[in-house]
């Protein structure tokens, strides 16, 4: 998908989703799998007085063993049947994106509890689900006091806990910018959510994502100024995915040359696939193949089509998702 192309719909996606929530495909070709990595374990959150969920035991990953990770951008009202059935979804999604108003809702008692019930939920590695807030950030255009607003909006919550995991920046650059200045204006808000998150509650480890929906430039990714700990490097339809629509990588260089970025990701979870208008559960399972092939740690395979892939459950459910990505690896 050609950026210009991707950063209209991200624009369409920003429109729709603020109205909406405040009122036969080619054969999957799978290129070669990148070598083994080891993947760290979420650990369990405490916060101030509460004590965490108490999850079934199950059986981790083999330590060094890459895996891939089912993440759903969840944009629907804290009480949607989409929500309902992830919370109930066993083993759970890895990562769930929360999204009130298109990130500029309050994030109040109703959205809280369906956080903390998330949050109760195990993977099918043994580790508790993650909850994000999804806040947009127009191309790294929007005023840095306003997205900081936003991010407060989750983290500074009345009773003083923690009810997420992190941060999902939306509608992100992917050019370094004159001299990186776009890149460390995004490096910046990642340190401010970690700042703000360890002041509030030390004991939960920080999760930061950034969604510029196709291969990022690798300054991204430079040890010292990383801007995130995982980045969507593929937002697009199966029909596109499955053919031109893949750049041909998850990061780019200076030169224009694309590759799989497992230089720059040790840990083998540096980046998410979504992948919408996926036509049936085979090809759900050949997706998600695929983007493990290519690289990624989380994926979302959904049958869900645009205005808004992000608000419907796919047809198959979530369960046969969570569970075949578990075999992956």
């Amino acid at each position: 998908m050609a950026l210009a192309h991707g950063r209209a719909l991200k624009a369409l996606y920003a429109v729709l989703l603020t109205g909406s929530l405040t009122a036969p495909a080619p054969a999957l070709t799978a290129p070669a799998e990148p070598p083994p990595r080891s993947r760290p374990s979420a650990a369990p959150s405490t916060g101030p007085g509460t004590a965490a969920p108490v999850a079934a035991p199950r059986t981790p990953r083999t330590p060094g063993v890459r895996g891939l990770e089912i993440a759903v951008p969840a944009y629907v009202r804290a009480d949607g049947p989409l929500l309902s059935e992830l919370t109930a979804t066993d083993p759970a999604a890895s990562v769930v994106v929360l999204n009130p108003g298109n990130g500029d809702a309050r994030f109040d008692s109703s959205w809280r509890a369906r956080a903390d019930a998330l949050r109760g939920g195990t993977t099918a590695t043994g580790e508790r689900r993650r909850v994000l807030g999804y806040v947009h950030t127009d191309h790294g255009d929007r005023d840095p006091a306003a997205v900081r607003a936003s991010v407060d909006n989750y983290l500074r919550t009345p009773d003083g806990r923690l009810h997420v995991d992190g941060i999902f920046f939306d509608v992100v650059s992917r050019e370094c910018g004159p001299g990186n200045a776009t890149r460390d204006h995004y490096a910046a808000l990642r340190r401010y959510v970690q700042d703000t998150m360890r002041s509030v509650d030390p004991d939960v480890p920080e999760l930061v994502v950034d969604n510029p929906g196709t291969a990022t430039a690798d300054c991204y990714l430079e040890p010292g100024h990383r801007t995130a700990d995982v980045f969507v490097t593929y937002e697009g339809a199966y029909a596109d995915y499955t053919s031109g629509g893949w750049p041909g990588g998850n990061v780019f260089d200076p030169a224009g040359s694309y590759r799989t970025g497992t230089e720059l990701d040790p840990s083998g979870t540096a980046f998410w696939h979504l992948v919408h208008d996926v036509p049936d559960a085979t090809a759900m399972r050949a997706t998600l193949a695929t983007a493990f092939a290519r690289g990624a740690g989380y994926a979302y395979a959904t049958s869900a089509a645009m205005p808004n892939p992000w608000d419907t459950a796919p047809t198959w459910g979530f369960r046969p998702e969570t569970g075949y990505a578990a075999t992956l690896g």
